[in-house]
This record gives C-alpha cells, sequence and structure tokens, in this order.
C-alpha cells in the first residue's frame, strides 16, 4: 500500500524547514523533498546578523540548526526533484523521475532563483568574470576591481563582503537610492572601499576569454562611461544582486499566479485551491528575509495541520503509521546531522573533532563492500602530508575501508594507474582494486566532506538514489571521459556537482571524474580562465559553469 503522507513540503530553504518543525511539532506525518540540498538561498550568505535570538552566525550553520531542529521531530527529507504535480483530487500528487508522491497537505516553499538581467554578454562570461555569489567567487577576484549591480539588501551586504577581497567595489543601482533598510545602506555608504552609482544601469560587457569591459548608462540623462581592464590586472569582476525570480512554473496549470509569476495567499498562507499553501519567497510581499520566510513557514505548517484534521475527520480517516517511500529510504543521511554510533570515539585529531568522527561514523556503518583509498606522499608538499594525516583516520571508523600511502616515486605503477601528476592525491579503489575512476586533488574539508563521505556511499554503501533512465544514460557512454571539477571548498554549491560527476565515474569504466581545490592548483584558474565555481572541465577542453543536476552534467558529456 503506498504511503500517502498528511503533508509534503516542496522545497527545504528556511521557509520549508520552519513549515517542518512545526509539522513535525503537530505530529503530522511529514516529508520534505529538496531538489539540491537543505537551505536555500541562505547557504550562499557568509554573515547573518539580524536574525532575531542569533548574535552573529553564518547563513549553512542556521539552516543546519533548522535542518537538525526538524528532524528532532521526526520530518523525514529526500533528495528529488518534482516535475509534475495534480492538485485535483483530495489526495494531491507529486511526480517525480524516481516515482510519485501521495499526500493530503502540500506546502510550496520552492523559493526563488537570482534574476537573471539579460544584458549583452551576460551569459559568454558568466564564470569568467560574471558572478552571483560573493561566498563561492569573491576569493577569485582578489586584487580586482568589483562592480555589484543592484541596490538592495543583498547587493549592500555582498558589496561589503567583496572589499576583503576587492581593490574597489562600485556599486551600480538603478535607483535613486537603496531599497533596503537604512541601516544598511548607511554602513554601504560609509565603507571607504566602495563608491555608487545611482540612477545607472549596465548596458553591456565585453571581452575575448575573460571579461575585459563594461558599459554603463545613466538612465535619467542617457550619459555613458565604459571601464576597461587595467593591462596589470587583465580582467575585472560584476556580481549581480538584482532580486530574485520565483521558482513557481511547475505550478502555474494547477494554482493562480500573479501576472509576475509569485503565489497569492491569504493571510494562513492558503493558495485558490484546498490544502495548497505557500510561504517565502514566492510570495508577493514587501521584504524577502530569513525572518518573514520562517513566519510564513510556521503558518502554513499550522493551516496545514487544520486542513489535514479536517480532512481526516470528513473521510473517517485513522491517522496512518508513518514511512518513507523508497527513494527516501535510499538517501544517504547528510554527514553533518548522521546518529552518533555507540562505539568508543578515539583519541581527538586537529583535523578530525571527536564528535564529527562520531557522525560520520553512523554513515559508514551503512558501507557493505570494501573500499581501498590511495594516496601519494611527497614529504616536500605539505598537503600531501596533511592529507596522508587526514585520510588515516577513516580506517578505524569503519573495516570496510584500507588506505594505501605510497610515497612518491615508490610505486610508478600505481602513479599510472591513478594518474598522480598533481599533489595532494586520493583515489577510490572498489572492493577487487580496480581504480573506479573517483579522486580528489585537495583535502575534503568544508563542504566537500559531504562529496568525500558520498563517494564511500555510493561506491561501498547502499548509494543514494538513481532512476533507471540517468543509470542506462551512464552505461550508454562509449568514449573516454575525463571530468575535472573545479572547486572551492566555501562553496556550497560544488558538493553535489562532484558528487554527481563521481556517481557517474563509478557507473562508467570510460568516466574519470577529479575534485580539485582550485586555490591549491592556481593554474587551472588562469589557464582555463575560470572565475566562478563550480566548474567542469571535459577532456582539457570544454568547460561547464555552475550548480548542475546529474542529468545536466550527461547532456555536457554527450553534447
Amino acid at each position: 500500500m503506498e504511503t500517502i503522507y498528511d503533508l509534503v513540503i516542496i522545497g527545504g530553504g528556511s521557509a520549508g524547514l520552519s513549515a517542518g518543525l512545526y509539522a513535525g511539532r503537530a505530529m503530522l506525518n511529514t516529508l520534505i523533498i529538496e531538489k539540491k540540498q537543505a537551505g536555500g538561498q541562505i547557504i550562499n550568505t557568509a554573515e547573518v546578523v539580524n536574525y532575531p535570538g542569533v548574535r552573529k552566525t553564518s547563513g549553512p550553520a542556521l539552516m543546519e540548526v533548522m535542518h537538525t531542529q526538524a528532524k528532532d521531530f521526526g520530518v523525514s527529507f529526500v533528495t528529488d526533484e518534482i516535475r509534475q504535480v495534480d492538485f485535483s483530487g483530495d489526495v494531491k500528487r507529486l511526480i517525480s523521475d524516481k516515482g510519485e508522491y501521495l499526500c493530503r497537505a502540500v506546502i510550496i516553499a520552492t523559493g526563488a532563483q537570482p534574476r537573471k538581467l539579460g544584458f549583452p554578454g551576460e551569459k559568454e562570461y558568466t564564470g569568467r568574470g560574471i558572478a552571483y555569489c560573493a561566498t563561492c567567487d569573491g576569493e577569485f577576484f582578489s586584487g580586482l576591481d568589483i562592480f555589484v549591480i543592484g541596490g538592495g539588501y543583498a547587493a549592500a551586504e555582498e558589496a561589503m563582503y567583496l572589499t576583503r577581497y576587492g581593490k574597489h567595489v562600485t556599486m551600480i543601482i538603478r535607483e535613486p537610492d537603496f531599497t533596503c533598510a537604512k541601516s544598511i545602506a548607511d554602513k554601504a555608504k560609509a565603507h571607504p572601499n566602495i563608491s555608487i552609482h545611482y540612477h545607472t544601469e549596465i548596458k553591456k560587457a565585453e571581452g575575448d576569454d575573460l571579461l575585459r569591459s563594461a558599459t554603463f548608462v545613466n538612465n535619467q540623462t542617457g550619459e555613458e562611461f565604459t571601464y576597461t581592464a587595467s593591462e596589470e590586472n587583465q580582467t575585472f569582476g560584476i556580481f549581480v544582486f538584482a532580486g530574485y525570480e520565483p521558482a513557481t512554473a511547475l505550478f502555474k496549470e494547477q494554482i493562480k499566479l500573479d501576472e509576475y509569476g509569485y503565489i497569492p495567499t491569504d493571510d494562513d498562507m492558503r493558495t485558490n485551491v484546498p490544502g495548497i499553501f505557500a510561504a517565502g519567497d514566492l510570495r508577493p510581499k514587501a521584504l524577502r528575509q530569513i525572518v518573514t520566510a520562517v513566519a510564513d513557514g510556521a503558518i502554513a505548517a499550522t493551516a496545514a495541520e487544520h486542513y489535514v484534521a479536517q480532512e481526516k475527520e470528513r473521510l473517517g480517516i485513522q491517522d496512518e503509521k508513518a514511512a518513507k517511500p523508497k527513494a527516501a529510504e535510499a538517501e544517504a543521511p547528510a554527514p553533518a546531522a548522521a546518529a552518533a554510533s555507540p562505539q568508543q570515539s578515539s583519541p581527538e585529531h586537529p583535523l578530525w573533532p571527536a564528535e564529527l568522527k562520531e557522525q560520520v561514523r553512523g554513515i559508514l556503518n551503512a558501507l557493505t563492500k570494501n573500499v581501498t583509498l590511495v594516496t601519494i606522499v611527497d614529504a616536500a608538499n605539505e598537503h600531501s602530508v596533511k592529507l596522508k594525516d587526514w585520510l588515516e583516520v577513516l580506517p578505524a571508523l569503519s573495516p570496510r575501508i584500507q588506505l594505501s600511502a605510497y610515497d612518491a616515486g615508490s610505486n610508478p605503477d600505481m602513479e599510472e594507474q591513478i594518474g598522480a601528476d598533481l599533489l595532494p592525491v586520493v583515489a577510490f579503489l572498489d572492493e577487487n582494486g580496480d581504480y573506479t575512476g573517483v579522486k580528489f586533488c585537495g583535502i575534503p574539508g568544508g563542504h566537500e566532506m559531504n562529496s568525500f563521505i558520498l563517494a564511500l556511499y555510493n561506491l561501498a554503501g547502499p548509494g543514494q538514489a538513481l532512476d533507471d533512465g540517468t543509470r542506462k544514460r551512464i552505461q550508454a557512454i562509449d568514449k573516454p571521459v575525463k571530468l575535472n571539477m573545479c572547486v572551492s571548498l566555501s562553496c556550497t554549491f560544488c558538493p553535489d556537482v562532484v558528487a554527481a560527476c563521481h556517481r557517474i565515474a563509478m557507473l562508467s569504466p570510460h568516466v574519470e571524474a577529479n575534485m580539485m581545490d582550485i586555490a591549491l592548483f592556481p593554474h587551472l584558474k588562469t589557464e582555463y580562465k575560470i572565475m566562478s565555481v563550480p566548474a567542469v572541465i571535459k577532456n582539457d577542453d570544454k568547460i561547464l559553469f555552475g550548480s548542475k543536476t546529474i542529468d545536466e552534467i550527461l547532456d555536457f558529456i554527450e553534447a
């Protein structure tokens, strides 16, 4: 018998997590479906100082606490992308490539995505000078001039953040003044390394293999000016923070949207369809902040609780026993939220805090096959020594993991097999001792801890759910493909891309996928003109920028 959830929440940002917390606390059988990773847009914010009760934190840290709180109240999570919905019946249907989810009520919390302005050159130079995430890409513009497009809260906050890296930051604001709170605007105005042009818009961006110039126009006088990168710097940066557009296209045939694509609701977050609620940035409202998103989520969950109770009473339905769908059961738990093992923890390690080791141990307990990690160590390369020290903890966390560390030059056959031409490096061998094509060049700290643990889970454990169509596309690859995934350890989008590329390599003998910490290999940034991450280089030639799904990466491979 198929599970019918009381409530399914589409979207795992601050609105969705808040709704999940309140719904779980109300004992609703609740599932949160998130396309990529829990947290939404806020995980790209380096500093949060205006959330009541929390004096100062980061976006990822705040979202991790919310995620854990929702799980504490029994909320289930699954990573999946809903492709089609049917809200017409008493039981709502949500359809993905993996299957179908049934529920009595839905909260839509899909949020909004950064708005592209569409000026000439925007698409061509995205990843080569034009960016949308200061946390992910700010470091690439160290010592360069940076332009920030926009005058809202995000633009002001990110402009101040980018002064850590840029030589000078210039804000381009089309209005006569900032459109955010005066306190934030005043900070930006007073910053000694920020200059501001009001009534100004970007007209075009130009260059060759990198962004070289940009033209701006005063929308009152028509006067134009062009900035050209100096001979010394060669290029510069443009960060676009021009608001967001709601991620609601999926629902346009099912519920009412306004002319801009936002979902109108009443004060209880009800849409025009009974049992369907909306929360967060996809609603038309004056202020789009974490605090308003979590308020929406709480209100929507409370209204959904009342709706579900009335429906069950009307239909004479007894509460169903909660059960996860197959897709959810196949998901790996998030490393930061895994249950601790009752085993005794080993002594403290400077790179592995005791709490982290126990969390990771809980995931590695699911491994059913052996895996060997091979690393090459050069005493003169401090990063390769540090990586070996980091890896030495893993065999103590799972008997399924073996570590083989070789001094550089001592095993040339192994170095050739895994392509150890850059250090630090660690490669994954399967239970038969064969190289899987999965490799990390860098120490997988920061957000890349997730992709490393997922690589172990997908190779030697149950693995994440993967639909048959995607699996067949991977198995149909019949030519050699080398993927270098250039990442920054501070980038929240990179681990999903790394995990997707590694999954392809595990299932295809023709694919090699190598995570590369671009901070350790700056020559890649210069050689391939990379100014944004994640960046996937195919066969040392073609480049794909930005957050991508496994099917989008397969499109790139097949092109």
